[in-house]
């Protein structure tokens, strides 16, 4: 399973980040990135498979792809804001993670209105 190697990886990580921290808080926050873009590079072929699927289930749907690379485009923008953010906390720049996770959700919000519109013209189409 996937998610003990992810698991085991990240405790060997954390072991020797927190031997850093101690000695040289540069080297663990370096540490702490590296390891969290290895884990998310690991989770990249998982990602391309639930797109994939993301995809068939649309044109079996037969929604347009537009809506679907959207919603796509906001569940990328939601996980790197995120991500972003957690590591400038990691880097004890709270300031700094504010600021990406709320540019994210403007981000999120502008790339929503169209779909907000296609809803709201089919109720209205409905009524």
């Amino acid at each position: 399973m996937e998610i003990i190697k992810i698991v085991a990886f990240a405790f060997i990580s954390l072991f020797i980040i927190q031997i850093f921290r101690h000695k040289r808080d540069d080297i663990a926050i370096q540490i702490s990135t590296v390891v969290g873009i290895l884990i998310f590079l690991f989770m990249l072929s998982k990602i391309a498979a639930v797109l994939t699927f993301m995809q068939q289930l649309a044109s079996k749907a037969g929604i347009d792809y537009v809506y679907i690379n959207t919603v796509i485009k906001i569940l990328g923008i939601a996980y790197l804001a995120s991500f972003c953010s957690e590591i400038c906390r990691d880097a004890g720049e709270n300031s700094l993670a504010a600021k990406v996770e709320f540019s994210g959700k403007i981000l999120i919000l502008v790339l929503a209105i169209p779909i907000l519109m296609a809803v709201l013209k089919a109720i209205l189409k409905i009524m």
